[in-house]
Order: structure tokens, then C-alpha cells, then sequence
């Protein structure tokens, strides 16, 4: 899947609500995106893959300090497409407080937070805290018939 200098690989389409992410970003973001997804649909960049419930999307970090990201999906592209896949961008948005996540979560439509692996794997018991209940203590055993009664001890007597 090598592409000749400059010819695309994938198509590209975008979230109506990506598009309007992207016009709204400060215009170096915008141009950056713009320029990495141009290598991302030639093939020559491929961001990095998103875990947890957001498998199957890959996040692209936009400025040096990774304050923005890009999050897209390769996807089957339509049948009148000269492409067999396209690059599907769902959000571009700031990272901060996890907004970006937030935002995709929504746009595709998931009723919760989306988790990561690592948060599912936190929130889950491990196998060694998980006990059987323990039993519980049955009548005592001169309660039962057919038992001999527990020996009592004398009485302790007093000398003097």
C-alpha cells in the first residue's frame, strides 16, 4: 500500500461536525492538520491506534506540544469511489480534560465516557479478590438430636 510521490492511497471525508472543528481551530492548527492528513491519505504517516472503546480509531497529535488532536478512522470508502479505503476524520479538538475522547464518544454515538484499555483493566476485579462467600456457621452441635450433650465441668467449690 505505497503510494507514488504525492498520489493518494485513501480517500477523505469528514464529520460534518470534524469540518467545523477544524475551521474553528487557531489557523496553525488548522494548517498543520491539513498537512498531516495530506501524508496520513498518501500514506506516509499513520497516527497512533486508540485502545479500549475507541479500537479501530487512530489519534494523530497536531502541535509539538500535543495540546491538539486528530481523531479519524480508516474505513471501506463508498462504492463510487476510486478508493477502496478512506480516512474517516471524526474530531479535531484540544486534548485537554480529555474533550477530544469526550466529543468522538458522543459522535459515534456511545452512551458513556469512552474507556481506555488501561481503564478497563482498573476497573475490573482481579480473580484473586473475588471470593466464594464464606460459609455461615451452622446450629451448635448439642442443638442437633441424636448428639451427646456437651460435659460440663464441676463447679468449682470454695475451700477455706
Amino acid at each position: 500500500m505505497t503510494a507514488a510521490q504525492g498520489q493518494p492511497v485513501f480517500g477523505l471525508s469528514f464529520d460534518p461536525r470534524a469540518l467545523t472543528d477544524l475551521l474553528q481551530a487557531p489557523s496553525d492548527i488548522r494548517d498543520l492538520a491539513l498537512a498531516y492528513l495530506q501524508e496520513i491519505v498518501n500514506a506516509q504517516r499513520f497516527g497512533l491506534r486508540l485502545d479500549g472503546d475507541l479500537q479501530g480509531y487512530r489519534k494523530l497529535f497536531v502541535d509539538s506540544r500535543k495540546d491538539w488532536r486528530v481523531v479519524y478512522g480508516v474505513r471501506p470508502a463508498p462504492a463510487e469511489s476510486p478508493y477502496d479505503k478512506e480516512i474517516h476524520v471524526v474530531a479535531v479538538r484540544p486534548r485537554a480534560g480529555n474533550d477530544v475522547y469526550d466529543e468522538v464518544g458522543r459522535r459515534l454515538g456511545m452512551p458513556g465516557r469512552p474507556l481506555s484499555a488501561r481503564t478497563h483493566a482498573a476497573r475490573s476485579r482481579p480473580p484473586q479478590l473475588t471470593r466464594a462467600p464464606a460459609p455461615r456457621p451452622g446450629p451448635p452441635p448439642a442443638a442437633l438430636p441424636g448428639l451427646p450433650s456437651p460435659v460440663r465441668s464441676p463447679a468449682p467449690h470454695h475451700t477455706r
